[in-house]
């Protein structure tokens, strides 16, 4: 039993202590925290990540702590790939207890021939797990206090599956048992096909040299894997079901979200299938991994990433090339979303990643070589002394441009190179190229475009056309999207003189742009369509910036052609296709739906998004639309927005206050453990069936909360007929503000637009009755959400704990009442849960005796940590 214990992960428990020397020390062994691809890699070496997690248990247990020995407050570090968390003194401890990470390879040899081919369990421990248990199906129940040590589930780091920790549903021969690697099966690469070589052992020094000179003779007519020895070498099985998948990670891609991600996919995937493109490139990766049949890669970065790594599969000539996937963290992302995987990664589940990935269809991409030799016909007074004679890339797969676009974005390359530490955001990213766009069409640095350059297509001279259209850019565009995922050559169906666009058909589509039409780009314009070619010769007169696929040089006078080069594979996101309702397989989709259509704020989202029932509960209704049953998310927002402008059949309009913002999205409450984000640029794949129940919620980025305030009317408007809008004395310009007992009146009464409308006015929120209680007094006993998050925005902090004549403050009455939402909000805003009422209890113990022990274990776990914050305070001052 302890030898199949220790083979599956799970530790030993009854060693010494860790000796008095081990407490004060450092690990002697390198804390890692990328995978170690050397001959010396340990096996089941567990990949390191700090973290600022209070909650979880030192996974050594009490026995063998240094943090605990020491009575000292330490740092602590999660392993990516097996989600166990340790005190950084106490990893040593781990070996101590014979717990080791899940084996990412095997050992080969003589000595490993019964070694066994298929992949065992690596069984955890865990205090907190989601979902239910494997036998019994039956829930975990979560330990809320601070530190809890009981162990409530066993669970497998391969394939996921969980038990409760009892011998009733955790039994022997579930230890032994081959893992199936879970739901992902199908791309995971499994440790037995990794095989670690040992290096021969020759002893004579001439021996070595005569094989090492054999060795170069044959290797020059070998391919690039048999070139030199590799300590780990790959032993594929073939599975026409498998569809193993190799992960590129640009750390620095969309400010910085690579290096988070990559944990995710060191937790799904093994710790060998997944790649930090900053460690050295792909190149070593795609030639060990050559010879894997059917595999797939998913490259997550920007478009320059993707083109970094179509570069490299291309030197090394595989043979198929292995299509590739995108998750996009980059800026711009128009190769991603051409292909349907959105304008940018924002908190899709990455297991929902990985099954598109799997089931995405495989579609060829055109790649255009770019070959550029200096012009003789240029003068000497034309020479630039900061410009260049070569292009930064020989080859695009987005777009080729000069002129106005290109100077914008050399700019922004040039002060990103400058100072990095002030690009660390796609919004921001996008934000200095709004400003930089704006001053340079002030000073017009490309208005006689024209005039310098010669544009000859499939042997056509279009300079004539070009010089009356005076564009100040011009795009030779292989994808539909340009300029984070605008449309330049127009939408399908708008150029009836033209073939539709295609990114696999051959050609190049020619676009001039004016600074109008550029402008336009942003509303759904488009630019002045000149051809579709197969070829370009672009000639240049004088330095004029260009970009290659986002990379911005600035050219000397050059000539430049622009000819096909290759297809490219890649995975293109397929539409999620289902027959029926996910909450009802045994019928067919209906041919209309009638959904509820609820709001989710922007600060209840990110606080509740792990809980999908408090978020539900967060939500503010919007309406009822009704769709027809196989619709999409596309044809379902057209609904939704025009939800707010006409009367239902009662003839009322929308019950909300305030109306969307263009950026509202679509939130997935149906297809994960909780709701996600999804891209707008993905709706049309979405049907509503997929991501919603009876119920389907939207989020709006610009709302702070529930009680974001409305516009007020223009005065052109008619009076408003909204509950939200402002009487006629206000609008009249009365200056007497409210008294304070229509404040009070309005919160009784739950009337959130009213309360506001007053505050306009002047009306003083921090009010209070006879009997000393606060506008949030009675918004909490009247059970409104909307009004509780307007005060809480708005009113002075001081409201938080103050009292009522018996010592009760709006945090003792929410806990007395059960209102787990509003106890979430008041707490988050920071009133103080060791306050006491007259009779000496605090908000936890008002929930105890209302019997609600969720809420109570809630208040509990931030009592503890807001101690702990208190104790920090003190020892800093």
């Amino acid at each position: 039993m302890r030898k199949a214990i220790a083979k599956s992960g799970l530790p030993h428990l009854a060693l010494p202590p860790p000796t008095p020397g081990a407490l004060c020390g450092e690990s002697e062994r390198q804390i890692r925290s990328t995978v170690d691809w050397s001959e010396s890699a340990t096996y089941g070496e567990h990949i390191w990540f700090e973290t600022n997690v209070s909650g979880d248990f030192c996974y050594v247990g009490e026995q063998y702590c240094v943090a605990k020995m020491l009575q000292k407050s330490v740092s602590r570090r999660k392993c990516a790939a097996c989600k166990i968390v340790v005190h950084t003194p106490c990893i040593e401890q781990l070996e101590k207890i014979n717990f080791r990470c899940k084996p990412s390879f095997r050992e080969s040899g003589s000595r490993n021939v019964r070694e066994p081919t298929f992949v065992r369990h690596h069984w955890v421990h865990r205090r907190r797990q989601d979902g239910k248990c494997r036998h019994c199906g039956k829930g975990f129940q979560q330990k809320f206090t601070f530190h809890s040590k009981e162990i409530v589930a066993i669970s497998c780091s391969w394939c996921k599956q969980a038990y409760h920790s009892k011998v009733s549903c955790f039994m022997l021969q579930q230890i032994e048992e081959p893992c199936s690697l879970g739901v992902h099966a199908a791309v995971v690469i499994p440790p037995t096909w990794i095989l670690r070589a040992r290096r021969p052992q020759n002893t004579l020094k001439a021996s070595k040299k005569k094989k090492r000179a054999s060795f170069k003779r044959k290797s020059s007519k070998k391919g690039p894997e048999e070139g030199r020895w590799r300590p780990f070498i790959i032993r594929p099985t073939p599975s026409p079901l498998m569809k193993p998948l190799l992960v590129f990670v640009n750390p620095k891609s969309g400010g910085n979200q690579g290096a988070k991600i990559i944990q995710s996919f060191l937790w799904y995937l093994n710790p060998r299938q997944v790649f930090d493109l900053s460690q050295g490139g792909p190149k070593e990766a795609l030639e060990m991994y050559r010879k894997v049949h059917n595999l797939r890669i998913l490259a997550c970065g920007g478009d320059g990433t993707v083109g970094w790594i179509l570069s490299t599969l291309d030197q090394l000539r595989l043979k198929p090339p292995p299509p590739v996937a995108i998750l996009p963290l980059g800026t711009g992302n128009d190769l991603a979303r051409t292909l349907n995987w959105g304008g940018g990664y924002t908190d899709e589940p990455v297991s929902k990643i990985l099954s598109h990935v799997e089931e995405g269809n495989v579609v060829k991409l055109d790649r255009w070589d770019l070959q550029a030799e200096p012009n003789p016909e240029a003068g000497p007074e034309e020479r630039d002394e900061g410009a260049t004679d070569r292009l930064p890339l020989d080859v695009f797969n987005n777009y080729f441009s000069l002129g106005f676009d290109a100077h914008v974005t050399l700019e922004f390359h040039e002060s990103r190179e400058a100072n990095p530490e002030k690009f660390n955001s796609r919004f921001r990213n996008k934000m200095f190229y709004a400003g930089t766009a704006f001053s340079d069409f002030l000073t017009g640095s490309s208005k006689d475009l024209a005039k310098h350059i010669r544009v000859v297509c499939d042997g056509t001279d279009l300079t004539p056309k070009i010089q009356e259209l005076k564009p100040q850019c011009i795009v030779f565009l292989n994808i539909p999207r340009y300029c984070a995922g605008t449309m330049p050559w127009g939408h399908p169906g708008e150029h009836h003189d033209f073939e539709p666009q295609r990114h696999d058909d051959g050609y190049l589509e020619v676009i001039g742009f004016t600074m109008t039409s550029l402008a336009a780009l942003q509303v759904g314009g488009h630019g002045e369509r000149l051809t579709q070619c197969r070829e370009v010769v672009l000639t240049t007169f004088k330095a004029i910036p260009v970009q290659v696929d986002g990379e911005p040089c600035k050219l000397a006078a050059s000539r430049i052609r622009i000819t096909l080069r290759n297809q490219a594979t890649m995975v293109q996101k397929a539409k999620r296709r289902s027959t029926a309702p996910l909450h009802s397989d045994q019928q067919p989709v209906p041919e209309q739906l009638r959904i509820q259509v609820s709001r989710v704020s922007m600060h209840d989202y990110e606080a509740l998004h792990y809980d999908k029932e408090q978020l539900k509960e967060a939500s503010v209704p919007l309406g009822t639309v009704v769709v027809p049953g196989d619709s999409d998310l596309e044809l379902c927002r057209a609904h939704i927005e025009r939800l707010q402008q006409e009367p239902d059949s009662a003839g009322a309009r929308s019950p909300t206050c305030q109306k969307l913002s263009p950026k509202w999205c679509f939130l997935d409450a149906t297809t994960a453990s909780r709701f996600y984000r999804i891209d707008r640029a993905q709706e049309h794949l979405n049907y509503v069936t997929e991501i919603a129940q009876d119920e389907i919620y939207i989020l709006d980025p610009e709302l702070l909360g529930a009680s974001a305030r409305p516009d007020l009317p223009t005065p052109t408007s008619p009076l408003p007929t909204s509950p939200c809008s402002p009487t006629p004395r206000l609008l009249q310009g009365d200056a007497t503000p409210p008294k304070g007992e229509e404040l009070i009146e309005a919160a009784k009464r739950n009337d959130f637009c009213k309360l506001q409308e007053l505050h306009r006015a002047g009306g003083d929120l921090t009010h209070r009755d006879e009997r000393s209680r606060t506008l949030l007094h009675h918004a909490v006993s009247t059970g409104s959400k909307e009004v509780v998050r307007y005060l809480l925005d708005h009113a002075p902090t001081e409201i938080l704990d103050a009292v009522e004549e018996n010592g009760e403050t709006c945090l003792h009455q929410a806990a007395a009442l059960g209102q787990r939402t509003i106890c979430h909000y008041i707490v988050e805003a920071g009133a103080s849960l060791m306050k006491t009422d007259q009779q000496g209890d605090t908000p936890r113990q008002r929930a105890e005796k209302a019997q609600d022990t969720e809420l109570a274990a809630y208040l509990e776990n931030r009592q503890h940590y807001q101690m702990i914050q208190r104790e920090d305070q003190e020892t800093a001052v």
